[in-house]
């Protein structure tokens, strides 16, 4: 029995040898959450039954669902709580937002954010005591835009127990005075973690709650899939409880289990008894490791030190040891993805891959995440592995002319212009998968695609373009977006619109490969359908 009918559509499949031609065909017929068959109108609709849902698609564009490679959709919505400080690069606009803060709660609560950026701390430097005069007294903690740096203050640190003398596993960093006082700033994760794990929480079934918006608006941009890339039990147990809630996931989920370097191997080994742990629209399958920081902060590593003598080093003490965990979790089946924004990083975990080896062919690749800035020899390297890259053009939303931002200040401009190589990648014969890192960046998967093709903001033609000559044309975005990120998961059943694969669909107002970009992020999404079920709909969209 045919379940659902889409008909007069322009059609993207995303097959064949060029990607993404439209086909002739204009209608797709779906029975049991798959695709199960494609052509005329006529030829389709007259598959349907009673009961059959018919969309009358008047021309728009179907295009496979969109899969977000990268992003943090559970941290995202634990951690965006507060003040969004985003677009605040001065420390008197960040100090009147913390003070109109302060006045809206109580006199004990903690005052939250995220979104800082680096611009506002580039003179007095990061500390905690910036702020000391506006927040009456309460406790203080919040993120940087890139989620690698916290900053607290006195009263959140003392709440918290941190008092400098803390010791970690990798390069993390309770940044102290000369005496040993604590600044207030948090290098990496598990340095600000102590913080806001002092933080009070909410019930467990309202983050719940919150994640399923979060996903059912990014599906409403089109997306169907993403990749976690932060996962935990406690993450399997949000998802098990939002996919109990009435309308489940609206999205497929790929999760990530999150490996730190301190982690030993009854750690390792209770990871490994995850795999394949799956819910309706949630499977176990990946491991996500970091082998540096972010350049903004000094923490990535790069073949040579950045300007101000920091990211020399890589992330784990042992790089030994990132070398046997990396095979445990290879050999047990899962897929490896490693953080890398430096050149040394992505350098090294090539060729910590090309030892490891491919094993089934039929496996999902493993994968770099981020890749900032990379030499000639690097993407060689990388390509000729067969190691996918996978990118967040988006990120470059912080740059600015001239290079006067702390990210490329601290590269310098030889390889502030080596940046985000994402064309070199494929013109090289190499494997590329997009996402958007979000909360770091916007889920909205349009602006994601206006990023790859523009390398500038959308909707702002006097913007400057950063590395034009990485561009990405309009399919190649797209199939970045769907087929090869699909490929990228080892998933031949997502990303196209074929007989046989996974009804993950979306319906554009205009095509999107052919739109100016600059327009794409006013480009509505009509219909997003996961297996066949829809969980986007615009109102213009009949039956």
């Amino acid at each position: 029995m045919t379940d659902l009918i889409i008909h007069s559509a322009t059609i993207r499949t995303m097959t064949g040898d060029t990607g993404g031609e439209a086909v002739a065909e204009t209608a797709v017929a779906v029975s049991g959450g798959v695709i199960t068959a494609l052509g005329c109108d006529a030829e389709i609709l007259a598959l349907a039954a009673g009961d059959t849902e018919i969309i009358d698609a008047r021309g728009a564009t179907l295009t496979p669902g969109l899969i977000d490679s990268h992003c943090h959709p559970v941290l995202g919505c634990e951690s965006t709580v507060g003040v969004d400080f985003g677009g605040m690069t001065s420390l008197e606009t960040i100090r009147e937002a913390i003070a109109e803060e302060a006045r809206r709660l109580p006199a004990d609560a903690w005052i939250l954010g995220w979104n800082l950026d680096y611009k506002a701390f580039e003179e007095a430097g990061i500390r905690g005591d910036h702020f000391d005069a506006v927040t009456g007294g309460r406790p203080l903690a919040v993120r940087f835009f890139d989620m690698h740096t916290g900053l607290a203050n006195s009263v959140a640190l003392a709440r918290a127990g941190v008092d400098g003398t803390e010791q970690f596993s990798d390069a993390s960093e309770v940044v102290v005075e000369e005496d040993g006082t604590p600044t207030g700033e948090l290098r990496e994760i598990p340095a600000y973690t102590l913080v806001f794990d002092a933080v009070p929480q909410g019930p467990p079934e309202e983050l719940a709650r919150k994640v399923q918006a979060k996903l059912a608006e990014m599906a409403a941009t089109g997306v169907t899939t993403a990749t976690i890339m932060d996962g935990t039990r406690a993450t399997l147990s949000t998802l098990d409880a939002l996919e109990a809630l009435p309308g489940g996931l609206p999205v497929r989920l790929q999760v990530a289990l999150w490996h730190h370097p301190g982690d030993d191997d009854t750690a390792l080994a209770e990871r490994i008894a995850l795999f394949g742990v799956e819910g309706e629209r949630y499977r176990v399958a990946m491991i996500k490791m970091f082998i540096d920081g972010v350049i903004d902060s000094g923490t990535a590593w790069l073949h040579q030190p950045d300007t101000a003598g920091d990211s020399a080093h890589p992330f784990w003490p042992s790089l030994d040891r990132y070398r046997e965990v990396a095979a445990a979790y290879h050999q047990a089946g899962f897929q490896l993805a490693t953080h890398s924004c430096g050149d040394a990083g992505v350098d090294h975990v090539t060729q910590v891959y090309r030892e490891l080896g491919q094993g089934d062919p039929a496996a999902a690749p493993h994968r770099i995440e981020h890749l900032e800035t990379m030499t000639d020899r690097d993407v060689e390297q990388l390509v000729d592995a067969g190691v996918v890259a996978s990118m967040q053009p988006l990120h470059m939303q912080w740059r600015e002319a001239g290079g006067a931002d702390p990210w490329a200040v601290r590269l310098g401009p030889e390889r502030a212009a080596r940046a985000w190589r994402i064309k070199d990648v494929l013109d090289a014969g190499g494997r590329i998968a997009l996402g958007s890192d979000w909360p770091v960046a916007t889920s909205d998967a349009r602006i994601g695609l206006a990023w790859a093709r523009l390398r500038r903001h959308p909707g702002r033609p006097e913007a400057p373009a950063f590395e034009a000559d990485q561009r990405l044309t309009g399919l190649q975005a797209l199939l970045g977006y769907t087929r090869w990120a699909a490929e990228a998961l080892g998933r031949r059943d997502l990303g196209t619109i074929a007989p046989g694969g996974q009804a993950d669909l979306a319906l554009w107002s205009a095509d999107p490969v052919d739109v100016d970009p600059d327009d794409l992020c006013e480009t509505p999404v009509l219909l997003t359908t996961v297996a066949g079920t829809v969980v986007h709909r615009e109102r213009e969209i009949a039956l």
